[in-house]
């Protein structure tokens, strides 16, 4: 049983921003860091990325784009790539999830999923 040549780990942890925040207006920012992890056997380079931001009022936002804060990482096997970015929500609370859109060294594309995180404010849940 060969092993599948990409394994891509994504980490994240993210930040409520009181100080750019306005529940008044209804504005909560958020920051993220997103640790990418390639545990495959190839090197891979992100291209794109498609986030879903779905916020408590159940308001779906898709953002899809080029690359990561303005870089298209390539990973080694064994190497990670950590950036940090934002996001704003109408709401307390949230979700966000997604993917990025990967090429291996040989020229294969592949999704690499972002599996699904919570933004909240601290003390909202218990």
């Amino acid at each position: 049983m060969s092993q599948d040549p990409h394994n891509i780990r994504v980490e994240v942890s993210t930040t409520y921003l009181d100080e750019q925040s306005s529940p008044s207006e209804q504005k909560y920012v958020f920051s993220y860091t997103i640790t990418i992890r390639n545990e495959g056997q190839r090197a891979a380079k992100l291209l794109t990325r498609h986030w879903i931001i779905t916020d408590a009022n159940g308001r779906v936002k898709e953002v899809r784009g080029e690359g990561v804060v303005g870089e298209q990482p390539r990973i080694e096997p064994g190497q990670g790539f950590r950036y940090s970015s934002g996001a704003v929500l109408e709401t307390p609370v949230g979700t966000m999830e997604g993917s990025y859109q990967m090429v291996d060294a040989e020229g294969q594309q592949f999704d690499a999923p972002i599996p699904a995180f919570r933004l909240a404010i601290p003390g909202i849940l218990h």
